[in-house]
């Protein structure tokens, strides 16, 4: 309660004021600080009496609201986090979610997340991971590989609105977890394409001769990287076995004479992912107590193997030679077919104009033969037509052209103009019907 003035016992000399209780905690002595965050507001109950006979008093009751200031900075609920995420993720998966809390109020209660920029493997950890700044939420920002990376630290920072802000930071380790991705790698035997190797196994070797041994490795972890190893396929699987977990070759019966020298054992190496991945390796193996021996059969065989890839290129670059041309003269006859096939389509089927032609009649007026008589020849084309038509016309006083035996070089050219004008089929007919028309 606060005083507007001072009291003055001679003024009012019967007026005294009592504390009586104080509510909402305990009391707070002088020199003490009020903490909003412990006891957040007070009732006080002030009770007024006089000193008369009897005593009159009166009661009121205060209340008393702390008011906040930011003295208080955000607080994780853990010291420390680990996450987890499998590689190979897709970017943008949500990891983890951190969280923290503080005890003031309002606005120096709002608290907003943020990563501190390190480096991690000479790169911004942006841009491994990125927060919400609002839920805490973290994402992965690309899709993690385990074989490159398999953990990343990361310190979190939670700052609250007030002025000046207040925060805290927690470190996130997130563990990188593998994913069966890939195959085992077969370091011996070294396969070559270009040199054969061979193990050598004489032909005194008794049961359980080591051969050789199938080395291997797995760059994935856990079960991931567990390998086994499993005959596929032998010349004689009679005569070699594959340890299911150490890879040795050995042989499971004694060697005799009667056992090829080039022999061929294929092995399998498989890992115990889920799903399992797997690797083969072709081991040559010579059944022979000299080297000249096994010299001798593998040069043969090498040089078979290089013939037989020769000789199977060769056929198929003829194979390929041989349906190429053969393609070509397909397409060159059904083109020529096409094109001599429009032709007589078009020279048959012509749309132009029949202009008709109409020669001088000529006349044969030699009687040296058997028949001396006298012939008109009328011959007509057209401009699309192939053939010709001859027609004999009928003997009469038209355009005849006398020939004279007599008279070498020399012609007369009797005209009827009468029987010109009155032949219909006549040349000047023609012409002058095509005037008029024009």
């Amino acid at each position: 309660m606060i005083l507007q003035k001072p009291l003055d016992r001679e003024e009012q000399p019967s007026l005294f004021l009592k504390l009586i209780a104080v509510d909402g905690g305990t009391p707070q002595r002088s020199g003490t600080h009020f903490d909003r965050e412990i006891t957040p507001e007070y009732n006080i109950t002030v009770t007024a009496s006089d000193s008369g006979s009897p005593p009159l008093s009166s009661t009121t009751i205060l209340n008393l609201k702390i008011s906040d200031v930011n003295d208080n900075a955000p607080l994780f609920d853990k010291s420390a986090y680990s996450a987890y995420v499998i590689e190979n993720n897709s970017p943008g998966t949500s990891i983890f979610t951190v969280r923290a809390l503080d005890t003031d109020w309002n606005q120096n209660a709002k608290i907003s997340y943020m990563v501190e920029d390190t480096q991690v493997s000479g790169n911004p950890v942006s841009s491994y991971v990125s927060i919400n700044s609002e839920t805490g939420v973290i994402h992965a920002v690309r899709s993690f590989d385990y074989e490159q990376m398999k953990s990343l630290h990361l310190v979190v920072k939670a700052q609250d609105g007030g002025s000046p802000p207040l925060g805290s930071n927690v470190t996130v380790n997130i563990l990188i977890q593998d994913q069966n991705d890939n195959a085992p790698q077969v370091l011996y035997p070294v396969q070559s394409g270009g040199s054969l190797v061979a193990e050598m196994v004489p032909r005194s070797a008794d049961v359980g001769y080591l051969v050789t041994k199938v080395v291997a490795v797995d760059v994935d972890s856990g079960q991931n990287a567990w390998l086994s190893y499993k005959l596929q396929k032998a010349t004689d699987r009679a005569l070699f076995e594959v340890g299911l977990q150490n890879g040795e070759i050995r042989t499971i019966r004694q060697v005799t004479d009667k056992d090829a020298v080039k022999q061929k054992v294929t092995v399998i190496v498989e890992d115990n992912g889920q799903p399992s991945r797997s690797a083969t390796v072709n081991v040559n193996v010579a059944v022979a107590d000299s080297f000249p021996e096994v010299l001798s059969e593998f040069t043969d065989f090498t040089h078979k193997k290089e013939y037989n890839d020769n000789l199977t290129f060769f056929l198929v670059l003829a194979l390929a030679v041989v349906s190429f041309l053969f393609i070509t003269c397909v397409v060159v006859i059904i083109s020529v077919k096409i094109y001599r096939w429009r032709e007589s389509r078009l020279y048959y089927h012509s749309s132009l104009p029949v202009i008709p032609y109409y020669p001088p009649r000529y006349s044969d007026t030699l009687g040296s033969g058997t028949l001396p008589h006298v012939y008109n020849y009328d011959v007509c084309r057209t401009t699309d037509s192939r053939q010709s038509d001859c027609k004999f016309g009928r003997t009469g006083s038209q355009n005849i052209l006398i020939m004279d035996p007599s008279f070498t070089g020399t012609m007369q050219r009797i005209q009827s103009e009468k029987s010109i004008l009155d032949e219909p089929d006549s040349p000047l007919e023609v012409s002058q019907r095509t005037q008029s028309k024009v």
